[in-house]
Parts: C-alpha cells; sequence; structure tokens
C-alpha cells in the first residue's frame, strides 16, 4: 500500500509548496498530490483554492494573478511564492508519483500534457467528471475519479455521489482507480471496486485510526495530510 502526502503531508508542512513536496519526498511518501488550476497568464498553476486569501499574504482570484504576482506571494509565511506546475514537475524524482488534482475544467489537457512529459508515474484524479473527460481527449494518462458524500463535501453538491454511482462513473470514463473519501473503504466495496479492475486510493487520512482502517479494507494508497502515517501506508 502506498503513502501518498496530501498537498504535500499538509499538516505537517505549508499546502501545495516546493518544500512540503520535498519534505514529503524525504520522509518517505511513495507519491505527492497537489492541486492545479490555470493563473490570470495562462500557466497551470499548484494551488488548492480559487482565491489566494487563505494561504498567502495577498488577496485575489487566482484566475485574475498573474505567474509572477503569484510567485511575489508568500504561501503560509514560507516567503516562497505559488508555484507553477512545471516548477512541481522539475522537482520531483522518477520514483515518486504524481497525483495531480485537478480543479477545474479548463486546465486539465494542458496540465496533463505537461506533467505527461516527466518520468515520473502520473495519476490525473478530479471530483469532475468532465475535467477527466478533457483530459481524456488529450494526454493518454491514466485517471482517478474522486467521490465523497453530503458530509464529507458540504456545499458542493455537483460532486457527491455515492459508492455504487461513483464506481459506474469511474468505469464509464475509463478510469484506472476510484478515490473514496476514506470512510466509504470498507472490504466489501474495496473488493468490489478491485473486481472492476481499479485501484483504490482513500482520502484524507488525517488520524491514526483512520489509516488503520483502510489498511485493514485492503486499499491501494491512503492520501495522508501527516507522514506518520506512512508507517501504515508505506509500499509493502
Amino acid at each position: 500500500m502506498n503513502c501518498i502526502a496530501h498537498r504535500g503531508f499538509a499538516d505537517a508542512y505549508p499546502e501545495n509548496t516546493r518544500t512540503a513536496l520535498r519534505q514529503a519526498i524525504g520522509a518517505g511518501a511513495d507519491g505527492v498530490e497537489v492541486d492545479v488550476r490555470r493563473c490570470g497568464s495562462g500557466e497551470p498553476v499548484v494551488i488548492h483554492d480559487e482565491t489566494v486569501d487563505r494561504v498567502t499574504d495577498r488577496a485575489g482570484a487566482v484566475a485574475a494573478l498573474t505567474r509572477a504576482e503569484l510567485a511575489d506571494c508568500s504561501v503560509l509565511g514560507t516567503g516562497e511564492g505559488v508555484p507553477t506546475l512545471q516548477e512541481v514537475c522539475e522537482l520531483l524524482p522518477a520514483d515518486v508519483r504524481l497525483h495531480l488534482e485537478l480543479k477545474e475544467v479548463g486546465v486539465a489537457a494542458d496540465a496533463a500534457a505537461l506533467a505527461a512529459e516527466y518520468p515520473f508515474d502520473l495519476l490525473v484524479s478530479s471530483f469532475d467528471p468532465d475535467a477527466l473527460r478533457a483530459t481524456a481527449g488529450g494526454a493518454d494518462v491514466p485517471l482517478a475519479y474522486l467521490f465523497g458524500s453530503e458530509r464529507q463535501l458540504p456545499g458542493v453538491s455537483r460532486f457527491r455521489d455515492g459508492p455504487g454511482a461513483a464506481l459506474a462513473t469511474a468505469r464509464t470514463l475509463g478510469c484506472a482507480a476510484l478515490n473514496p473519501h476514506w470512510r466509504h473503504c470498507d472490504a466489501a466495496f474495496v473488493d468490489r471496486v478491485h473486481d472492476a479492475g481499479l485501484a483504490v486510493n482513500a482520502w484524507t487520512i488525517r488520524s491514526q485510526e483512520a489509516a488503520e482502517a483502510v489498511a485493514a479494507a485492503g486499499v491501494d494508497g491512503l492520501i495522508a495530510d501527516d507522514p506518520r502515517f506512512c508507517a501504515v501506508g508505506s509500499a509493502e
């Protein structure tokens, strides 16, 4: 089972920064998960939110800020700017898989094509089936469908799905993996997904209890916010 550093282990390091990714790799992560969207000057950049307000010393929509303006921000007091996807790809070694979460449809094809040029393994994921369809229309890369329930995704009803419907969607999209919220990962459902030929990566692991539960259920990867859970989730 693989341990995947969610935003570069967001509870331990400043999320979605180059520093976090370097630290996550050093801590033994088998893969790193980052979020990508398009900035105002057109480049794919690595940031979770639609705005920079929560994680930087500036305010404004990512889509309204240029690459240079984002580079001039300080993410969570680090002095580091918001990185481009290219900058993130350039620091990853070939033996660490990139889990690339698409936060919007419009960046999908370009982001996947860029990341696919690098030697590391790539898995492109999204809660939005349209983003995965846009990816499939471009680069030939493996896809993962993310899903969760109303409780796990409050306020984003468009992307809420039940386990059965989510598996059907993933199969229709030709996904290589299904990424459920960890509370959906009982052994019966994990077996069902495996029987359909898909891998299972559980998100987001924030406790030892959750790590042990998904390990017992037989998931292929856990997407964690802290490197402490790599002891449970490291590849065997």
